[in-house]
C-alpha cells in the first residue's frame, strides 16, 4: 500500500492537471459511437456533475466512481467535478462508462501520470470495493473503437476472451481499479490477451440429433436437404406424430459450417442481448424455437432499450416456430419485413436502432383443430368452417414467402419396424457443403452466400430457364395462380436443386421438383 500513500501525498492538495480527456464507446444497436470522457477538477463547492445526455445508469456512475476511488485507496478530490460526455448531441446509455469517468477524474488529479492516451479507450463497470465488472456488449464495441482507429482497449478481466477474438487491436484485462492505475503508471505490466480460435471451430456434431434417428419419409428428408443447402423457408403440414418437429429440431446437424465472419455477427447480437455466458464465440448455427405465447416485440426486438428479438438472435441460423397458427395472427405478419430484407429496424423517440435477421423460417402445423384433415388412417371431427378459420390465421403474405411447402404423411408401420440404418447427417451435410460452395463461388461479387438471398436482378442472371422449362414454368403459373414472388421462389429453389444435382444450368426435372414444393398451398389454403 506504500504506492498508494506515495501518490496520495504528491497528490494532495492540488488539482493536478486539471482538464484530461478519456476515450469510450457507446451502441446504438449493434453500432458503436466513440465518447470523449472530458474530466474539469476545478477549485469551489465539492459538486460532482455528468453532462452530455447521460441516462440513469449513467447518471448513477457518480456514486459508484467516487466510492470505488476512494475503496481503492485513493483520494477521491473534494473540488468542483464536471464530467463532459462529447459529443453531447447523442445520448449515452450504458453503465461501461464507469471506468472512463474514473481514469478522467485519477488522470486529471494526477494519481494517474499525464500520458498519451489519444490510442486508447476504457470499457468497465465499477463495483464498489473497486473491482471491475463484466459488461454486455462487449465485441460490438470492440469492434467499432478498431474501426474507429483505436488501437488499444482497457477491459473488464471477465470479458477478455470474448474481446480478444478481434484482431489487430491490443486488449488489455484489468481485475480493478487499483491494478489499472499501477498499468497505466508504468509500475506493472499487463500483456496483450490473445485466444486460440483453432480449437473453438471443431466440429460437435454430438450436439445434435441425428437424421438417422429417422424412419422412413425420404421425400420430407430430400426438402429438409434442399432447404439447408439454398438457405430456403420451409413449411411443414401434417398430422401429430409424423414427425414435423421431430426433423425440425434436426436440420441444425445438416447445415454448413459456420464461417468466421458469420459467427462474429452472431457473438455481437448475443454479446448486446447479454446472451453469451461461458460461450465467448457463437460457433454453432443458433436454432430458436420460441413458445406460441410469444409477443411481437420479443420476436422481432424491443423494449426501452431496444434489444434484439429471437429474428435476430436466430441470425444465420435457424427460427422454428412449432404449431405455426397457434401464434397470435398480428406476431406472425411481423415476421414478413424481416424475412423479406433479412434487417429489423426498431425505431424510438431518440434513435433508431437496426439488427441483421437472415434466418431460415422452418415452421410445422397441423392441416387442422383437430390434426386428421387428410389423414388416410383418423377420421376429422373439424367442420368446414372450423378449418377455415385455422388455416385463416395463416395469411398470404406469409406464405408467399416460404420457398417449400410439404405436406408430412403418417410415417407407415413397415418403415417403423425396419431395422435399416438410414443415411447419417453427417453424409447429408457433406452434399449441401458441397452445394453452399458452389453457391459461394458463384456469387462471391454479389455478397450473397446463398441462393435465397438471391434478387430479382440476380435471378434474371443466375437462374436462367431453357424452351422447355419456359413451357413448363408458364403452365404451372397459369395453373396453380402463382403470385410474381412465388414464381421466384420456384427459380430459387430450381437453382439449389440443380446446385445439388452438380449442374450448370436449371433442367426440367430440377424445375418440376422446385414447382410441387409451391403447389401445396393451393390444396389447403383454396
Amino acid at each position: 500500500m506504500k504506492y498508494i500513500e506515495d501518490i496520495n501525498v504528491k497528490t494532495k492538495g492540488r488539482l493536478g492537471v486539471m482538464l484530461s480527456k478519456v476515450k469510450t464507446c457507446v451502441l446504438h444497436g449493434l453500432n458503436g459511437y466513440i465518447v470523449e470522457v472530458e474530466t474539469d477538477v476545478s477549485r469551489g463547492m465539492p459538486t460532482f456533475s455528468i453532462v452530455g445526455l447521460p441516462d440513469t445508469s449513467i447518471r448513477e456512475a457518480k456514486e459508484r466512481v467516487r466510492t470505488a476511488i476512494k475503496n481503492s485507496g485513493f483520494e477521491f478530490p473534494l473540488s468542483r467535478i464536471t464530467i463532459n460526455l462529447a459529443p453531447a448531441s447523442l445520448k449515452k446509455e450504458g453503465s461501461q462508462l464507469d471506468l472512463s469517468i474514473a481514469v478522467g477524474i485519477l488522470l486529471a488529479t494526477g494519481i494517474i501520470r499525464d500520458r498519451d492516451l489519444s490510442k486508447v479507450s476504457f470499457i468497465g463497470e465499477l463495483s464498489l470495493d473497486g473491482n471491475i465488472n463484466k459488461i454486455a456488449g462487449a465485441l460490438p464495441l470492440v469492434i467499432s473503437l478498431k474501426d474507429k482507429g483505436i488501437e488499444k482497449i482497457i477491459v473488464p478481466y471477465e470479458n477478455k476472451d470474448e474481446c480478444s477474438v478481434v484482431e489487430n487491436i491490443d486488449v488489455i484485462p484489468v481485475r480493478n481499479l487499483y491494478e489499472l492505475v499501477m498499468y497505466l503508471n508504468d509500475e506493472i505490466d499487463i500483456e496483450p490477451w490473445k485466444t486460440d480460435l483453432s480449437s473453438l471451430f471443431k466440429n460437435d456434431d454430438e450436439l445434435y440429433a441425428d437424421f438417422s434417428d429417422i424412419k422412413g419419409q425420404e421425400s420430407l428428408k430430400r426438402a429438409m436437404e434442399v432447404a439447408a443447402a439454398g438457405g430456403h423457408n420451409i413449411l411443414l403440414i401434417g398430422p401429430p406424430g409424423s414427425g414435423k418437429t421431430m426433423i425440425a429440431r434436426r436440420l441444425p446437424s445438416i447445415l454448413p459450417e459456420l464461417t468466421f465472419d458469420e459467427s462474429l455477427e452472431i457473438t455481437k447480437i448475443y454479446s448486446v442481448a447479454g446472451l453469451l455466458k461461458d460461450n465467448f464465440l457463437i460457433t454453432k448455427r443458433p436454432f430458436r424455437a420460441p413458445h406460441h405465447t410469444i409477443s411481437g416485440a420479443s420476436l422481432v426486438g424491443g423494449g426501452r432499450i431496444p434489444k434484439p428479438g429471437e429474428v435476430s438472435l436466430a441470425h444465420h441460423g435457424v427460427l422454428f416456430l412449432d404449431e405455426l397458427p397457434e401464434f397470435q395472427k398480428n406476431v406472425l405478419e411481423v415476421l414478413r419485413q424481416p424475412m423479406e430484407d433479412g434487417y429489423v429496424t426498431i425505431s424510438r423517440v431518440n434513435a433508431s436502432f437496426t439488427y441483421p435477421a437472415k434466418f431460415m423460417f422452418v415452421a410445422s402445423m397441423n392441416p387442422c383443430p383437430c390434426g386428421y384433415y387428410g389423414d388416410p388412417t383418423h377420421e376429422c371431427t373439424c367442420s368446414e368452417r372450423e378449418i377455415n378459420r385455422y388455416l385463416g390465421k395463416i395469411s398470404g403474405p406469409l406464405l408467399d414467402r416460404i420457398d417449400i411447402h410439404i405436406e408430412v404423411t403418417p410415417i407407415d408401420y413397415k418403415d417403423l419396424g425396419s431395422n435399416t440404418m438410414s443415411e447419417t447427417s453427417e453424409s447429408i451435410r457433406k452434399r449441401v457443403n458441397e452445394a453452399r460452395k458452389i453457391q459461394i463461388d458463384r456469387y462471391y461479387k454479389e455478397k450473397i452466400f446463398c441462393n435465397a438471398q438471391l434478387t430479382s436482378k440476380d435471378i434474371n442472371k443466375y437462374c436462367k430457364l431453357d424452351k422447355e422449362c419456359v413451357k413448363l414454368m408458364e403452365e404451372a403459373f397459369n395453373n396453380l395462380g402463382l403470385s410474381a414472388r412465388a414464381y421466384s421462389k420456384i427459380l430459387k429453389l430450381a437453382r439449389t436443386i440443380a446446385d445439388l444435382d452438380k449442374k450448370e444450368s436449371i433442367q426440367i426435372q430440377h424445375l418440376a421438383e422446385a414447382i410441387q414444393y409451391r403447389s401445396l398451398d393451393r390444396k389447403f389454403w383454396r
